[in-house]
């Protein structure tokens, strides 16, 4: 009989996106792997790479107990019904949920920490909630993974998680191949800076746009390039008129959204990250790394292991556009050899700690052989 591994996350294009090598792994090696997540428009692509998906209708961000309740119950049917050799799990609400009915009904549970998210750091009852959740959520987990070392850090010192059942990974990994290096593009049409992300405030977005106006006011030729989808469900969502509105002024180039990334990155000079959100790795920080692209992004968890200051890009302050603007300045004032030597530093990072084959081989070390 075939194993059945079922992987859970808040959407499909996370899985799709950022788990797609692990799951052709699991796939080739003759594993049913089954796919519980809300729908989206890449359920479709997963169903092409041998997937069967069914719908998890969820609230991301929502907290009514009525409604989580009703998650847990939808959970507790599926993974009954379904009794996976092994659930893994991605998101917060997803880890915490399959955790607890893994837990029920003797499933392996293996979730993967992809940041802790804003409620985490309150100091409030909803925090104190949630650090119970994840005790009893995790306690019975095969593995715990997780993308940065301050996360890691965090569970441990609560006594969240056994000290023997951690694991730290290089965030979810990138396929060297497919985000293979390429020379930065000529400078002589204008430096291009390019942020990629969900366009929410605490992505750093609006720093962007309030540093891409100075900027470009001291130099029209440098362009601020946003690629990335507007994310309604979320509290700290950018308004589609706000972003349409910098891009009228030109303060911002809006390019949309897309489902491969590799143009956008290929024809920038730096990719821009200047979040807060309580991110795990951002993967488009290692894929702008194995691109040979420099990043400039924030001294935050996650975001400060993926670029090394000075060397691969620079970190500066979280929340403050100054510093952003300092370190965009450091970027421009370089001589053109400088930044290829930044870039070919950057790949040579990637190749060394942030291929996928890494992650890869984490999870399938788990799994019989």
């Amino acid at each position: 009989m075939t194993a059945r591994i079922l992987l859970t996350g808040n959407t499909c294009f996370k899985i799709a996106n950022f788990r797609e090598g692990l799951v052709r792994t699991l796939i080739a090696r003759g594993f049913e792997v089954v796919v519980l997540a809300p729908t989206d428009p890449t359920r479709e692509k997963l169903i092409a790479m041998g997937c069967r998906v069914i719908d998890l209708p969820m609230d991301r961000n929502g907290t009514a107990p009525l409604a989580e309740l009703a998650l847990l119950g939808r959970l507790y049917r599926v993974l009954r019904r379904e009794r996976p050799a092994f659930v893994f799990g991605y998101t917060i609400k997803n880890n915490i949920y399959s955790g607890l009915v893994c837990r029920w009904l003797g499933i392996a549970f293996v979730p993967n920490v992809t940041g802790l998210g804003p409620a985490f750091n309150d100091a409030g009852a909803l925090n104190r909630i949630i650090r119970l959740l994840y005790r009893l959520a995790f306690a019975r987990a095969r593995c715990v993974f997780f993308q940065n070392p301050e996360d890691q850090a965090i569970f441990l010192q609560a006594g969240l998680i056994a000290p023997d059942r951690s694991q730290l990974l290089p965030g979810s990994g990138v396929d060297l191949a497919r985000f293979a290096a390429r020379p930065l593009p000529e400078a002589g049409q204008g430096i291009v800076f390019l942020l990629v992300a969900r366009l929410l405030w605490d992505k750093g977005v609006g720093l962007f746009a309030d540093a891409a106006r100075v900027m470009r006011a001291r130099d029209p030729s440098l362009r601020f390039q946003v690629l990335g989808s507007i994310d309604r469900s979320s509290r700290s969502a950018v308004p589609l008129e706000q972003v349409q509105a910098w891009h009228k002024e030109g303060v911002i180039e809006y390019l949309g959204e897309t489902s491969d990334v590799r143009p956008a990155l290929e024809a920038a000079h730096c990719v821009v990250l200047p979040t807060w959100y309580r991110e795990g790795t951002p993967r488009v920080l290692l894929e702008a790394a194995a691109l040979g692209r420099p990043a400039i992004t924030t001294d935050t968890p996650g975001c400060r292991d993926a670029v090394l200051d000075g060397e691969t890009g620079y970190l500066c302050v979280p929340r403050s556009v100054e510093a952003l603007i300092a370190a965009l300045e450091c970027f421009v004032s370089m001589p053109a050899s400088a930044r290829a030597d930044m870039a070919r530093r950057a790949r040579a990072r990637a190749e060394a700690e942030f291929d996928e084959a890494q992650v890869i081989a984490a999870y399938t070390s788990l799994l019989p052989q």
